[in-house]
C-alpha cells in the first residue's frame, strides 16, 4: 500500500462518517479514527516486527489533541489575500534539495506554476512538491526537516 492509497483511504473514511476503521494487510496495520463531526482525523501507523525478532511490548502511542492556533484576528485578515500551498502527503519536509544546497524558495522568491518549492520524504521516497500557482512567497510556514501532515499549510503566496 503506497502513500496515495493511504491518503485516499483517509479521505474516504472522513467522508463516510465512520468514526474508526482498522485495516490489516500482511504485516502492516492502519487505524484511522475520526471525531463524530469528521472534522479531526487521527491516523496511527503500526508496522509489526517479523516473528524472528522479539521486541519488548511497548505502550500504545497516545494521540495528541490538535492545538488551536493562537493567531490574532488581524493576522487572519492579512493572510486572506494570500493563497496557501498545502502538503499533499504526510512525511518530512525538506526545503533544500540536499544539505549543502540553497533552499528551493525563500520569502520574496517569485515562483511559477510547476516550480518545485520543497521535497517531502514519505516512506523513504522523496517527492518534489510543485507549485500549482504563480506568485511571490510571502511566508514560509514550516521549518526545514519538520514532519508535516496531509493538507498542512506550507507556504503563503501572493498571487498578484
Amino acid at each position: 500500500m503506497d502513500i496515495r492509497e493511504i491518503q485516499n483511504l483517509i479521505k474516504f473514511v472522513a467522508k463516510s462518517g465512520a468514526t474508526e476503521v482498522k485495516l490489516e494487510m500482511g504485516d502492516i496495520k492502519i487505524t484511522i479514527k475520526t471525531t463524530e463531526g469528521g472534522s479531526t482525523e487521527t491516523t496511527n501507523y503500526i508496522q509489526q516486527a517479523p516473528v524472528s525478532q522479539a521486541l519488548p511490548q511497548a505502550a500504545a502511542p497516545q494521540p495528541t489533541a490538535p492545538s488551536a492556533p493562537a493567531a490574532p484576528v488581524e493576522a487572519a485578515d492579512d493572510n486572506a489575500k494570500y493563497i496557501m500551498i498545502k502538503s499533499p502527503i504526510i512525511g518530512t519536509l525538506y526545503r533544500k534539495p540536499s544539505p549543502d544546497k540553497a533552499p528551493f524558495v525563500e520569502v520574496g522568491t517569485t515562483i511559477s506554476k510547476g516550480d518545485v518549492v520543497c521535497v517531502i520524504e514519505a516512506m523513504k521516497l522523496f517527492n518534489e512538491i510543485e507549485s500549482e500557482i504563480s506568485g511571490k512567497i510571502v511566508k514560509v510556514l514550516v521549518d526545514d526537516s519538520s514532519p508535516v501532515e496531509f493538507d498542512q499549510p506550507l507556504f503563503l503566496v501572493d498571487p498578484s
